[in-house]
């Protein structure tokens, strides 16, 4: 039998333990989770568990990047099959208004409350929801295929972020899906014309400059 490369176990104990963080915080919320619990789910031991993770705020902290990670690669991953012209931008908002669902989005949200409370926390937590959400920002701004410098693009996009938020919250509770195909419709003829704009504009500019 050959073994797995000590550097590779590592990896994949620090992934499973991320992974059951998730896990755990979206089942259990902040208060409910312990260090002891993760790695139990892990099939890891508490002295594995902390040997990667001293405590619990760093094993919290490697789980929000995680997430924003694995949100940003599925974007990524699905914006290959977006088509060209008008009918993109429904396309694109549909992905992203769906982007905040799910025990992802459930593990942030139990955590993003939590840090409203607890300072130790919310120090850790602040930093990395800005840099996720700088980057979630940016890829839909190439996923909706426009230029920033325009006047009002950059708040449209990020209006379009927090209303996927928004939604995330709404669906927590009940199943949201046929309001939210409505309003995916709708937005995304609110969204048209500014954007178009934005994108005809950029376009003329760069044949201008060959």
């Amino acid at each position: 039998m050959i073994r797995e490369p000590q550097q590779e176990r590592s990896r994949t104990t620090r992934r499973r333990l991320v992974e059951a963080a998730v896990e755990t915080i979206g089942e259990l919320g902040w208060n409910g989770t312990t260090v002891a619990l993760i790695a139990e789910r892990a099939g890891v031991s508490r002295g594995a568990a902390q040997h990667h993770f001293p405590t619990r705020e760093d094993l919290v902290a490697a789980a929000v990047e995680h997430v924003g990670e694995i949100q940003i690669v599925e974007l990524r991953a699905r914006a290959a099959d977006l088509p060209s012209g008008r009918s993109r931008i429904e396309r694109a908002v549909d992905m992203v208004l769906n982007l905040y669902s799910g025990p992802l989005f459930r593990a942030a949200l139990h955590l993003w409350v939590a840090a409203s409370t607890d300072e130790s926390l919310r120090a850790t937590l602040v930093p990395l929801e800005a840099r996720v959400g700088r980057e979630a920002h940016r890829v839909t701004v190439e996923l909706l295929g426009v230029d920033e410098s325009h006047q009002g693009v950059r708040e449209l996009v990020q209006a379009t972020l927090d209303l996927a938020r928004g939604l995330g919250l709404a669906n927590l509770l009940t199943d949201d899906t046929k309001r939210r195909k409505q309003i995916v419709a709708q937005w995304a003829r609110v969204l048209e014309p500014p954007l178009a704009s934005a994108k005809i504009s950029r376009n003329r500019e760069d044949t201008d400059n060959v």
